[in-house]
């Protein structure tokens, strides 16, 4: 995969039919989230939900990290906001929190190391596929920061209790290979075998039925937080018993082709 300019940007967005990638673009920091990076992948999600024909959305960084998370400078300044402006949530949330709710399935490719709001901004993509030089480092213990909710139920949901609490309360870091056995990587590889493997993964995803899997994916999520809608996924799964994607998917299956949804 290319690397972007050398010029320090809010994230980049390229589209490649049905594949998006979005490439944190501020190598000199590690890529580190300023306020104006929140705002822009907000509206790169919004226009990645809006184009039917992207299927699959891999989130990547320039340089040697993936990213060193979001500037503490902006964490201290937004801690003497009142407090009415504290309760409508903090911006990087809300955007870890869409990118987890992104309809399209989502590939973060770990390019280096990931660290502080990183690593949730990574656990919320469906995949992780990272070199095996990566490392994360989640430091709100040593910062005296208690760190946002839904963040922490995401560690927990997707790591299990145990790894969080190792993770977030003796804020140590882990290596690539750790990061696996825990099931912080969906698969680790060699640099040189990082874009063939993201790629092998977006492909498949690109070639599966794009309601199916959003309407699963929903399920997926909504179960994981314990607040599964289960009327709205029984209604999805009727509704796909009779709807064009499973004509399809049996009329290739019958055909032996790969199925063109």
């Amino acid at each position: 995969m290319p690397e972007a300019a050398e010029t320090a940007t809010t994230p980049l967005l390229e589209i490649d039919g049905a594949r998006a990638t979005i490439r944190l673009n501020r190598p000199k920091h590690l890529n580190r989230l300023q306020p104006d990076d929140l705002d822009a992948l907000l509206r790169l999600f919004d226009r990645i939900e809006s184009a039917a024909a992207i299927r699959v959305l891999v989130l990547t960084g320039t340089g040697r990290a993936f990213s060193a998370g979001y500037d503490l400078n902006s964490i201290t300044e937004r801690a003497t906001s009142t407090v009415e402006e504290q309760s409508a949530g903090s911006a990087f949330e809300i955007v870890v929190n869409r990118l987890e709710d992104l309809g399209v399935p989502t590939i973060c490719r770990l390019n280096g190391g990931v660290y502080g709001g990183a690593t949730d901004l990574a656990l919320a993509c469906d995949f992780r596929i990272g070199v095996d030089t990566s490392e994360m480092f989640m430091p709100a213990a040593r910062l005296g920061l208690h760190y946002y909710t839904s963040g922490i139920r995401r560690y927990v949901s997707r790591l299990g209790a145990d790894n969080a609490r190792k993770l977030f309360l003796t804020a140590q870091k882990i290596g690539a290979a750790e990061m696996l056995r825990i099931g912080y990587l969906t698969s680790m590889v060699p640099a040189e075998a990082l874009d063939e493997e993201v790629d092998r993964l977006a492909a498949i995803l690109a070639g599966n039925a794009p309601v199916a899997m959003r309407g699963m994916k929903r399920a997926i999520n909504e179960f994981a937080r314990g607040e599964l809608d289960e009327a709205a996924a029984d209604q999805r799964a009727r509704d796909s018993m009779r709807g064009a994607e499973i004509k399809e998917g049996i009329k290739a299956f019958a055909e032996k082709r790969p199925p063109r949804f």
